[in-house]
């Protein structure tokens, strides 16, 4: 277990000294979602109210756009430098270097949802922060199980000559009952008396989520790995 936790902080220091040193994913990720907030805003705030739960799908929109470009240049940067064959290539777990890609991924972004959330709680009048630990279990748990499956689809595309169309194409079907229920979670979030049972409910079914999918790419990451 101590060598498995060595991994992936190695795995998950390399990824953040070079994203720290570069910047590139994270301004990239950033600016991409701020963009697409701004343009939601421009479309269904009227006279300083939006559309009902608009502020919950928008955010997670941002956050599933976000997230997939983040997980595309990621790996676009490992394929240029062939990191991620050198880390197959290394004596180690390839469930631990999974887990490291993974970590790094979750941290960028947490690191976007940081800039994303006070936007859209001051652009779309949202009370987001109600709840704030509610808020963070099911913007953690959400983030998590989403980003389970595309660091594996990611990882599993690297060599593919059209991994910038086949990333979505396979990434959104499957993470749909994650989004709905992040979206429905963060929506009970936003009622003028939050029912603490409902939203108590969606964050457990994230959990599951996570927990599915974690396992399976778990299980699946070295086959689909071995050349």
């Amino acid at each position: 277990m101590n060598a498995f936790v060595r991994i992936v902080w190695l795995v998950v220091r390399k990824d953040l000294t070079v994203e720290v040193r570069s910047r590139e994913v994270i301004y990239t990720t950033v600016f991409f979602a701020v963009t697409v907030v701004l343009v939601f805003a421009f479309a269904l705030v009227r006279e300083g109210r939006a559309l009902g739960d608009a502020a919950a799908g928008i955010l997670w929109i941002a956050i599933a756009f976000a997230g997939t470009l983040a997980l595309g240049r990621t790996f676009e940067r490992e394929r240029q430098a062939e990191t991620l064959r050198a880390l197959l290539l290394a004596p180690a777990d390839r469930p631990a270097i999974y887990v490291g890609k993974l970590v790094g991924i979750v941290v960028l972004l947490v690191a976007t949802e940081l800039v994303l959330v006070p936007l859209i709680a001051f652009l779309f009048q949202a009370p987001l922060f109600s709840q704030p630990l509610w808020l963070t279990a099911v913007l953690l748990t959400g983030t998590l199980g989403y980003c389970a499956v595309g660091t594996l689809f990611a990882a599993m595309l690297v060599r593919a000559r059209s991994r910038d169309v086949l990333l979505p194409v396979l990434l959104y079907p499957i993470t749909i009952p994650v989004i709905i229920a992040g979206v429905r979670g963060t929506a009970a979030l936003l009622e003028p008396t939050p029912d603490v049972a409902i939203i108590r409910f969606w964050v457990s079914l994230l959990v599951a989520f996570d927990t599915v999918f974690v396992t399976l790419a778990l299980w699946t990451f070295e086959p689909l790995m071995t050349d």
